[in-house]
C-alpha cells in the first residue's frame, strides 16, 4: 500500500507540472530516438554490404583482368603474358583443390538495337557454369545452356533494364536483336539486380541490369575484341566447396596465375568472403561509434532530469517537511522522488521509441539510405533511458530524504 501511495504522489506531482515534466523528458526522448535511428542506419548499411558481397558469392574467388593502357598492354605482352585466358581456367580447375566450378567470361562495351530503339550495354560471353556460381535468375525464358554453348548458337539473355528499354510492354523472348553486325535471338530476360554503387577491386561499378549475356563460344567466334592486344577473358569466377578452404585455394590460385602470366601483375584477385569479413568488422566499429554518440544525448537528458529534480526538491521543501512531520520515513521521500524520475524516463523512453521508429522509416522513405530496426536496439535504448532515470534521480531523491522536518516546514 505504501508503494502504491508513493507512485500516486509521484505521478500527481508530474501531472500538476505538465510543461516542466515534458521539458525534462525532451533529453530522454531525443536520446532514445537518436539511438534507435542511428543503430537502424548502421544495421541497414550492414545488410546492404552483406547483400552486395553475397551477389558476388561468399565462397567465390574472382580473378579480374586489369584495365591497362595501350602502352601498358604492349609492355606486358612483350614480357610474354597473354592476359587472362581459358588455359588459366583449365589449370585452376585441374590443380586447385576444392574447386567446384570455374566460370570464364569475356566483356565488350557495345550497343544493342531492336526496331527503332537502341541502348548502350556490356556484352558478356559466358559458359553455363556462370549461373551455377552466381546468384542470377531469369524472370522470363531460359539462361544460356550447354546446347547454346557447345553449338556456338546466336542467342542472348537480356538484363532487366535493357529489356524494358528496348521492348517496353512487348514480350522480348523469341525476338531478334542486333549487336554490332550480328543478329541474336532473345531466349531469356534476367531478374532485376541490385546496383553496385561502389567499385570492389577491379570489379567496375555498373548497372548489371543493362548487361547482355551470350555463349562464350559465340562471343569469340562472332565479335571482334575492343583492342587487338586485349586478353581472351575479362574475368574468371572460381567457386570453392567451402569458406574453410578459401584462403588456401586463393593462395595456390595466385601462384598458378602468376606463373602463367610470367610474374606480370596484369590481373587482380578479389575474395568477396574476405571483403565481407572486413566490412562486418568496420560496421561493428561504426555501430559502436554511432551508439556512443547517441548515448551522449541520453546522458545529457539524465543531467536535465537531475537538475529539474533538484529544483523540484527546493520548490517542495515545505511539502517534504510536512510529510516527514506526519510520519513519512526517509525511504518514503526517497522512493517518491526516484519514482518521479523513473516515470519521466519511462514516459520519455516510450515517446522516444515511437519517434525513433518513425524517424528510421522516414529516412528510408525520403532518402536513399536504407534503415533496418533491430528489436535489440529498441530494448537497449529504452533500458538505458530507465537506468539514466534511476541513476540521475537518485541524488535529488537522497537530498530530499535528508532534509530535516522542522527546518523544511519553516522553509519559505
Amino acid at each position: 500500500m505504501q508503494f502504491e501511495e508513493n507512485i500516486r504522489v509521484a505521478l500527481r506531482g508530474l501531472i500538476e507540472h505538465k510543461f516542466r515534466s515534458f521539458l525534462t523528458m525532451l533529453g530522454i526522448i531525443f536520446g532514445v530516438a537518436s539511438v534507435i535511428a542511428m543503430l537502424s542506419i548502421g544495421e541497414g548499411a550492414k545488410r546492404q554490404a552483406i547483400a552486395k558481397y553475397q551477389e558476388l558469392g561468399v565462397t567465390n574467388i574472382i580473378v579480374r583482368d586489369k584495365n591497362l593502357s595501350d602502352a601498358e598492354l604492349e609492355e606486358v605482352r612483350a614480357k610474354f603474358s597473354q592476359g587472362l585466358s581459358l588455359s588459366d581456367a583449365e589449370a585452376i580447375k585441374e590443380i586447385v583443390p576444392g574447386v567446384e566450378e570455374v566460370a570464364p567470361q569475356s566483356e565488350k562495351s557495345t550497343e544493342v538495337k531492336f526496331a527503332d530503339k537502341s541502348s548502350k550495354s556490356t556484352l558478356i560471353g559466358i559458359t553455363p557454369a556462370f549461373i551455377k556460381i552466381l546468384n542470377y535468375e531469369t524472370a522470363k525464358g531460359d539462361f544460356i545452356d550447354e546446347q547454346h554453348y557447345d553449338n556456338g548458337m546466336k542467342v542472348c539473355v537480356l538484363g532487366a533494364e535493357i529489356a524494358r528499354t528496348l521492348f517496353q510492354n512487348r514480350e522480348p523472348v523469341g525476338e531478334m536483336v542486333k549487336i554490332d553486325d550480328q543478329w541474336l535471338e532473345v531466349v531469356g530476360v534476367m531478374k532485376s539486380k541490385a546496383l553496385f554503387t561502389e567499385t570492389v577491386g577491379e570489379l567496375a561499378s555498373r548497372d548489371l541490369n543493362n548487361d547482355v549475356y551470350i555463349p562464350l563460344s559465340t562471343f569469340h567466334k562472332r565479335f571482334e575484341p575492343e583492342n587487338e592486344l586485349a586478353s581472351e577473358l575479362k574475368q574468371l569466377t572460381v567457386k570453392i566447396e567451402s569458406s574453410d578452404k578459401l584462403m588456401v585455394a586463393a593462395s595456390l590460385l595466385e601462384e598458378i596465375i602468376k606463373r602463367h602470366h610470367y610474374n606480370n601483375k596484369d590481373y587482380s584477385i578479389v575474395i568477396p568472403y574476405e571483403l565481407l569479413k572486413q566490412e562486418e568488422k568496420e560496421r561493428r566499429i561504426y555501430n559502436i561509434l554511432l551508439g556512443a554518440i547517441a548515448a551522449i544525448s541520453l546522458v545529457v537528458g539524465g543531467i536535465g532530469i537531475m537538475n529539474i529534480m533538484l529544483a523540484t526538491v527546493m520548490e517542495r521543501t515545505r511539502e517534504i517537511g510536512i510529510r516527514r512531520a506526519i510520519g513519512a520515513r526517509k525511504a518514503d521521500i526517497m522512493s517518491q522522488f526516484v519514482t518521479e524520475a523513473v516515470a519521466i524516463s519511462i514516459t520519455g523512453g516510450i515517446i522516444g521509441v515511437i519517434l525513433g521508429v518513425m524517424l528510421s522509416l522516414g529516412i528510408t522513405l525520403f532518402t536513399d539510405v536504407t534503415t533496418f530496426i533491430r528489436l535489440y536496439s529498441v530494448f537497449i535504448a529504452f533500458g538505458f533511458s530507465v537506468i539514466v532515470g534511476i541513476s540521475f534521480g537518485y541524488l535529488p531523491a537522497k537530498s530530499a530524504a535528508n532534509l530535516k522536518p522542522i527546518e523544511s516546514i519553516r522553509y519559505e
